[in-house]
């Protein structure tokens, strides 16, 4: 039988339930970043069996902001109105921190993607998340080749 972890992490911990759309577009952001990477690092991981250091450099590729950019960008036509909004206020959110390795442009773009897979999570639509990525990944599979 199947159980949801969230679920279930939520009702043991006693989380309390919050308005999703009172949060900002940071904390959403986040949150989103964690969760795009679990995913990731979960996908990758169940690909086989290897060094540490080989799954990160598979995931890093994947979870940096210029390839979070790449595949928003492929999205944005695919996006409900509801998500665009998410994902518009994400972007133009002003952080007080600076790209590491990304231009500015990348790094808003990748932080919008990130509120936007925040605000799917916080809203338990794990499967328009997935929906999402594999989409994505298809366009951009299209646009390269």
């Amino acid at each position: 039988m199947e159980e949801d972890l969230i679920g279930v992490f939520k009702e043991q911990m006693n989380l309390p339930q919050r308005n999703i759309r009172s949060y900002s577009p940071l904390a959403l952001a986040y949150i989103g970043d964690a969760v795009y990477d679990l995913l990731i690092r979960t996908e990758i991981v169940s690909m086989g069996n290897v060094q540490v250091n080989k799954y990160h450099k598979q995931v890093s590729n994947i979870v940096k902001a210029e390839a979070q950019s790449k595949l928003i960008q492929s999205l944005v036509d695919e996006l409900t109105e509801e998500e665009r909004d998410v994902y518009h206020r994400g972007r133009n959110a002003n952080s007080h921190s600076k790209a590491k390795n990304a231009s500015m442009g990348d790094y808003h773009r990748a932080t919008g993607f990130e509120a936007l897979i925040g605000y799917l999570y916080l809203t338990e639509q794990y499967a328009r998340i997935t929906e999402l990525i594999q989409i994505g990944r298809e366009k951009m599979e299209q646009e390269e080749g």
